[in-house]
């Protein structure tokens, strides 16, 4: 049986984060963070509460990640509400404020002025998407509040020197494309086309990609941009499927990554599928894309799957908590990186270290968190801001319509 990323033995760094994790248990639940649709009775923060403003993309092509997260947020802010938690000289709880962002970007721009001027929020996490978490980075760093960023796209916290209130949560590009160039060099894979979705997500991918191969025997034959979601894939499968290629790399994002394999299907490419962590959502498994997505590989945080082995660390016990309340109240979990539940445990921690709700004090704080979290582990420092540690990441491969750790 795999080994657990989250055990014990793992990397001895993994050892020190896991000793310095936050102890934040999802034990119990209490009242949920304020819904979406609430807006109208927002209301400026008392001195208990540590109020989060979300923008999320709960309609529109960024749904299908975008709606986990909400819940993810729902989830972990009930448990941290049960008996609150202490700053300061009082002990708090958490208040979400979550709008729907349409998956457009000015709408999140907007959305996070009014939560950060009108509701008086303390901090922000959002943006599954690149181009709306960039939206959301301009009017945090401006306006000076800790921004948590669940996008993948290096331009979130770079450069340092214009991203200082701006942190991520997600894996680095380039420690996802090594571990996918790994692979697929085990596999004697050796001629490989990478189909990237368009955008920052996309961008990242290619230079990702490109950097990781060149240290392996695999040759990358062909590079093709796959058009805006929603658009037709089938050319750009075409021009893939065209040069024969021994293995492709996919490199988007629910829903255009089962829309892709689809796609490279139907133009008659049999061949292994590689895909980046943003395939992993609900919808990629879905009865249109299921049989395309058969046998294809990813690398995702470990939290995919959890091990029927007793747990042994705090995280795997979290882990396994998150995903039973999950089932409870969603009937089914295929499998995400809840980086929004991270995101509140480490605003929750920084606050607490800080001992206070102030919006620099918490930022100068993040900077230094160490957490062995849900999705996985962090740990920030003044120079680096993003995003999860490397061995928090597995490979996963799909079989019979579930994720299933390959190594």
């Amino acid at each position: 049986m795999a080994t657990s990323a989250f055990d014990s033995t793992v990397l001895t760094r993994r050892g020190v984060l896991a000793a310095a994790a936050s102890t934040l248990l999802l034990t119990a639940c209490g009242q949920p963070g304020q819904r979406p649709d609430d807006a109208a009775g927002s209301r400026a923060p008392d001195d208990h509460e540590l109020v989060v403003g979300a923008s999320l993309e709960l309609t529109g092509p960024g749904a299908a990640l975008g709606v986990l997260q909400q819940r993810a947020m729902e989830i972990t802010a009930e448990a941290l509400n049960v008996s609150g938690f202490p700053v300061g000289n009082l002990r708090r709880t958490l208040r979400l404020e979550i709008r729907d962002n349409g998956s457009n970007p000015a709408e999140a721009a907007r959305q996070v002025t009014e939560l950060i001027q009108r509701d008086q929020v303390h901090a922000l996490v959002g943006g599954t998407l690149a181009e709306t978490s960039m939206a959301i980075v301009g009017v945090a760093q401006q306006l000076r509040v800790p921004f948590l960023s669940l996008a993948d796209a290096e331009e979130i916290v770079l450069p340092l020197a214009e991203r200082t209130y701006i942190y991520k949560l997600t894996p680095d590009a380039g420690d996802v494309a090594r571990r996918l160039a790994r692979l697929i060099e085990s596999l004697r894979v050796r001629r490989v086309a990478l189909l990237a979705a368009e955008g920052l997500h996309g961008d990242a991918g290619v230079r990702a990609v490109r950097t990781a191969l060149r240290t392996t025997d695999v040759q990358l034959r062909r590079t093709v941009r796959l058009p805006a979601t929603g658009s037709d894939f089938t050319a750009a499968a075409e021009r893939v499927a065209g040069d024969q290629p021994e293995g492709v790399i996919v490199w988007g994002t629910a829903p255009d990554s089962g829309a892709a394999a689809r796609e490279l299907r139907r133009a008659g490419y049999r061949g292994p599928l590689f895909f980046d962590a943003g395939a992993v959502a609900d919808h990629t498994l879905t009865r249109p894309y299921a049989a395309a997505v058969e046998g294809a590989y990813t690398v995702h945080p470990a939290c995919l799957t959890s091990s029927t082995l007793a747990t042994t660390t705090t995280a795997e016990e979290d882990r396994r908590d998150f995903t039973y309340r999950y089932l409870q109240r969603h009937g089914s979990f295929k499998g995400f990186a809840p980086y929004a539940s991270d995101a509140l445990r480490l605003l929750v921690s920084s606050a607490r270290m800080a001992t206070s709700l102030d919006r620099g004090r918490i930022r100068a704080f993040l900077q230094t968190q160490v957490l062995e979290g849900i999705a996985g582990a962090y740990a920030y420092a003044e120079t680096r801001h993003g995003g999860m540690e490397p061995d928090s990441l597995g490979v996963y491969v799909v079989d019979k319509a579930s994720w299933t750790r390959y190594a």
